[in-house]
């Protein structure tokens, strides 16, 4: 069954738009200031420490990292050093190809 619109009455008033201090006002309300910062955690974050917590914390992540071993590390460049070469071959190519279209055709 098909639902019908049904017309407003003459009576009916569209609202009125919100004034640009109204908008600025409940845009004021929505944003809450956060009163102190906090780590991801939930704890406080503490301002001490400087360079040297930060590169403690850096060589206490960098022990965590699974660093791939001698096998994994060659299959890698090995993979890396064939798609080079297959790039450096298809620019070659294309550069020769188009150095000869416009020495040849276009500057005749």
């Amino acid at each position: 069954m098909a639902r019908q619109r049904t017309r407003r009455s003459k009576e009916y008033q569209a609202p009125a738009p919100a004034s640009a201090a109204e908008r600025a006002r409940s845009r004021r309300s929505q944003v809450r200031p956060v009163a102190e910062t906090k780590a991801q955690t939930g704890q406080k974050r503490e301002r001490d420490g400087g360079s040297r917590r930060f590169v403690a914390e850096s060589v206490a992540e960098l022990k965590k990292v699974d660093w791939p071993g001698q096998r994994q590390l060659v299959s890698a460049t090995v993979v890396v050093l064939i798609a080079i070469f297959v790039v450096g071959l298809f620019l070659y190519v294309s550069d020769e190809a188009f150095s000869r279209l416009v020495r040849d055709v276009l500057l005749r």
